[in-house]
């Protein structure tokens, strides 16, 4: 994909997002001020418990929990590095198959932190549900599906857009860089989703294409997060 394209779909994602947050008044994760007073030590107390005989998890998900402690006293692009680079040194690449023995499974963030490994869905939820409890705005963040040029492969990312006039950057376990879409020539980005709704990108245009409720692995990850104490 050529730079003109990438600066023009940085656009589009730029529009999307803003079309998007204002269908995401009200999704499952709650309000900021919600976000804002959560703490990760139910959850992790929980996770405690599930994984005690690990200690390697338990130490992944003590780590967890000082970047999410942590992370308040940083600035918002601070916090996207230190979730970036965290998750990518907690987390180890592996197939579902290997994790889940599933083809394909849709980890919460303690189930891939008390694992120590996960896909690139994986590395891109841990690094969502992280943003929002550090109390980045929901409509700033996007999954993305796209294609790895390089690997010849289907990727996901998280996409955060920050202004309406800034372009969209890609957080990648790929890589611990932080990169604005037109700097990432590797990447083709095909579909956006939230708690909402769901779009096809396509030759600079955004089409809706139904809700993200239509994704199964999506709805069940939610009713799970939500179980954790991740999501209310």
């Amino acid at each position: 994909m050529q730079k003109p394209v990438l600066r023009r779909l940085g656009a589009v994602l730029s529009w999307q997002f803003v079309v998007i947050a204002a269908l995401s008044a009200g999704v499952l994760l709650g309000t900021a001020e919600a976000r804002a007073s959560w703490s990760p030590d139910p959850a992790l107390r929980k996770a405690e418990k599930r994984y005690n005989r690990s200690t390697s998890a338990r130490e992944r998900l003590a780590a967890w929990h000082d970047l999410l402690q942590g992370g308040h006293r940083l600035t918002e692009r601070e916090q996207l590095e230190a979730v970036n680079h965290g998750i990518n040194r907690l987390v180890r690449f592996e197939d579902d198959s290997a994790v889940w023995q599933r083809r394909d499974y849709w980890a919460t963030p303690l189930e891939t932190l008390a694992r120590g490994a996960g896909d690139c869905e994986d590395f891109a939820l841990a690094k969502y549900f992280s943003l929002l409890q550090l109390g980045v705005p929901r409509d700033r963040l996007r999954l993305v599906y796209a294609k790895a040029l390089d690997l010849n492969q289907a990727h996901m990312v998280l996409v955060w857009q920050g202004a309406p006039d800034t372009e969209p950057l890609v957080l990648d376990n790929l890589t611990d860089g932080i990169l604005p879409v037109s700097q990432r020539p590797d990447l083709v980005l095909r579909y956006a989703f939230d708690t909402r709704a769901l779009y096809a990108l396509e030759d600079g245009e955004v089409r809706r294409i139904g809700d993200s409720a239509e994704l199964p692995a999506w709805r069940r990850l939610l009713a799970r997060a939500e179980q954790e104490g991740l999501a209310r």
